[in-house]
């Protein structure tokens, strides 16, 4: 399944749209005010799905994941030198960074390629392409995606 990560243009907050590869939204989200970054991800017909939340006040950044309501993990961004990574605490999952910090991997427990990570370039808001190998694990490697797009936005701001 692949999906485009694209950053809404005119927003106070940080909005996205996430569309298939059919060019359908599949998902929108909404950032909401708080300390630190709180997204919050809808389905195309305006439910509720999922919250992501930034842990401030920590050594790196972490992010807080809710389903439905219930928080199941964090994502956090791993302390490296030269290629950015992150971990998923909820599966095990582990994310790798390419130098540059525009592509990125997600690689699962056993080693597989769960989802890949592309930065568009030569957009005028944060574009993304997320090629996930299992349609079932899209919303989750979404708020990955947000993650490493709010991280990178701090330190833009700093």
């Amino acid at each position: 399944m692949r999906l485009m990560f694209k950053q809404r243009f005119f927003s106070w907050f940080d909005s996205y749209d996430i569309y298939d590869e059919n060019g359908t939204a599949v998902y929108t989200v909404c950032g909401r005010q708080a300390w630190g970054h709180k997204l919050e991800i809808y389905d195309n017909s305006g439910n509720p799905l999922a919250t992501l939340r930034e842990q401030v006040l920590t050594f790196l950044p972490r992010f807080a994941i809710q389903i439905g309501g219930e928080t199941v993990g964090t994502i956090t961004k791993d302390f490296t030198f030269f290629k950015p990574s992150f971990s998923v605490d909820c599966n095990g999952w582990h994310v790798e960074g390419s130098f540059l910090e525009w592509d990125y991997s997600i690689i699962s427990q056993t080693g597989s390629v769960v989802a890949r990570i592309e930065k568009q370039l030569f957009h005028f808001t944060d574009t993304y392409l997320i090629d996930v190998a299992d349609g079932q694990d899209s919303l989750l490697a979404l708020m990955v995606v947000l993650a490493i797009d709010a991280v990178k936005c701090s330190k833009n701001k700093g």
